[in-house]
């Protein structure tokens, strides 16, 4: 089996080469950038599966590099895992609004690291293995082997974790999920994570939706509970 690619994305030398060794002993492949302009140019030239971007870089801090990987047509579906010094609640809210997948705090404790990347590299893994597969709800159209999502026939670019929560929704379309339950599914082996993580991906997912007129599916908000999809 073929290695997986991790590029990684720091401006300090000595966590570069931390992060690399930690990451070749546990048979990945690494790819590195100490900027987020590198980080883009290596991701035009090279396959990559998962990203480790620090938020604090010089020039394209680490939330506008993920801007802008969440933007391009061929890299906004790469999963994409933060690193971050600071504790400020701010930023990882930014962070999951512009399309995260997950938060690590420094000190970096690496096996914590590693095990989130082959979660969420193993979840890519098998969501590939259901090709040719699609779920249809309303006007809603989510091809699971190609990734992509279309509402009345326009592609809505979403990220990994908000693909996979409109997948759980759309496989069950008026199931009401608990944000635990979501939490659980989608986010499985991450653990310590917030319902407001829940709601903050919920939210995205709308606002994509909304900048396509006259939408016949809404992502319901039950009070105290959950959410649930539904074809209008």
């Amino acid at each position: 089996m073929a290695k997986k690619n991790v590029l990684i994305v720091d401006d300090d030398i000595s966590i570069l080469r931390l992060l690399e060794a930690a990451l070749k002993k546990n048979d990945f492949d690494v790819l590195k950038a100490s900027s987020g302009e590198e980080a883009i140019g290596i991701l035009e030239s090279h396959p990559v599966h998962a990203v480790v971007l620090d938020v604090m870089l010089p020039g394209m801090d680490g939330l506008e590099t993920l801007k802008v990987i969440r933007n391009h047509p061929l890299h906004k579906s790469v999963p994409v895992l933060m690193l971050t010094s600071r504790n400020e609640e701010i930023d990882n809210v930014i962070g999951l609004e512009l399309g995260a997948d997950d938060y690590i705090g420094k000190p970096i404790r690496y096996h914590e690291l590693i095990a989130r990347i082959k979660a969420v590299l193993r979840r890519a893994g098998e969501n590939s293995e259901s090709l040719s597969k699609k779920l249809v709800v309303g006007n809603l159209q989510i091809d699971l082997s190609f990734r992509t999502v279309r509402l009345n026939d326009y592609e809505i670019p979403l990220s990994f974790k908000e693909f996979e929560l409109l997948c759980l929704l759309a496989k069950k379309p008026g199931k009401v999920f608990t944000r635990d339950e979501i939490l659980d599914m989608v986010w499985k082996e991450e653990y310590f994570l917030e319902t407001r993580t829940v709601d903050v991906h919920i939210r995205r997912i709308r606002r994509k939706f909304e900048k396509v007129a006259q939408s016949a599916v809404v992502i319901d908000t039950i009070r105290n509970v959950g959410y649930r999809l539904i074809a209008m």
